[in-house]
């Protein structure tokens, strides 16, 4: 098992002190995915005016808002890929299917082939057989 990471981070203008088994460099991305969230709802009018508890609300509200579109976008990608892979199976049985059909009709060919020799073997023969009786 991973060793658990503990890092000081800076949200909000505030020390925190985060842990968990994931790297620090992730740690440290969440904190400043955190920050990059507060400055953008910071910006908003009014934000600032609102109470704390207010602030938190809606910063777990914009949270949530991009967990459930980056979960939809993972769904959509997830079904295309499948959709890719049964397409992708489709066009190898596809393939395998031409295949067969090209080693049958070779095979056929090379057959059409030996017959043609023999009776060019045969017209040859009876050309003789004529040519002597013509003689």
């Amino acid at each position: 098992m991973a060793a658990k990471n503990t890092i000081k981070v800076l949200i909000d203008g505030k020390i925190v002190t985060l842990s968990g088994y994931e790297s620090e460099e992730y740690l440290q991305r969440v904190a400043s995915y955190l920050n990059n969230k507060i400055t953008e709802l910071s910006m908003l009018p009014g934000y600032n005016r609102q109470s704390p508890d207010t602030r938190s609300t809606l910063l777990a509200l914009n949270i949530a808002d991009d967990y459930f579109k980056a979960k939809d976008q993972a769904d959509a990608m997830e079904d295309d890929m499948e959709s890719k892979d049964r397409e992708a199976y489709d066009v190898k049985h596809d393939l395998i299917a031409a295949q067969i059909q090209i080693d049958k009709m070779k095979q056929e060919f090379e057959q059409m082939q030996k017959e043609r020799d023999s009776l060019k073997l045969q017209v040859e023969k009876l050309n003789t057989e004529l040519e002597d009786l013509l003689k």
